[in-house]
């Protein structure tokens, strides 16, 4: 998991008066939850940018008011209208305690169900993975080369060692579904 450097400093001031004040000097209003003490604090709209325009999930290094800490991206808060960033919750994490986050998922290869005229969907972009933060990968990557055409491959049939996959069992992250032109080829022959 790569690591995102972020500076914040501690409010002093809460509710929805406050949080509006801070907005409007592109501010966005955080929170830190996790081991110690929850904090609140507040950080740059543009530092914060590439943190959330990311398909990667990042630890984050949080430097608030002089203190170092660890935390991941909990829950991020959306306007609407103007898609600006609101909010922000991080869950702070250690080396001994396992978190749970969503990862992206990358298919590689080309499937023989694709070659047979079929066509690969990604029916889950993101799983849920639990384990210790120093070991959960930038993304699940899934190889497709030995899917055929009508199969698919499920939550169950990906191993990560070291990592508990959250997500239900039975549930389709790709599958090779069969298009008209395909069907009616295999009907003809």
């Amino acid at each position: 998991m790569k690591t995102f450097e972020l500076a914040g400093t501690v409010r002093s001031e809460y509710g929805k008066k406050a949080a509006k004040a801070l907005r409007k000097q592109d501010l966005v209003p955080c929170n830190l939850y996790g081991l110690g003490e929850n904090i609140t604090f507040t950080v740059g709209k543009e530092d914060v940018r590439k943190l959330i325009y990311t398909p990667d999930t990042m630890a984050v290094a949080l430097t608030i008011g002089g203190q170092k800490r660890m935390a991941v991206v909990k829950e991020m808060q959306f306007h609407p209208v103007s898609e600006n960033v609101l909010h922000i919750d991080f869950l702070e994490v250690n080396e001994q305690k396992p978190v749970t986050v969503e990862i992206p998922v990358q298919l590689t290869g080309h499937a023989e169900g694709v070659k047979a005229g079929g066509k690969l969907s990604l029916e889950m972009r993101k799983l849920k993975v639990r384990g210790i933060y120093t070991q959960i990968p930038d993304r699940v990557v899934v190889d497709v080369t030995t899917l055929g055409l009508g199969k698919k491959i499920a939550v169950g049939d990906i191993q990560m060692e070291g990592l508990q996959l959250m997500n239900p069992k039975g549930a389709c992250v790709a599958q090779v579904k069969a298009t008209r032109a395909s069907a009616a080829a295999a009907a003809e022959a």
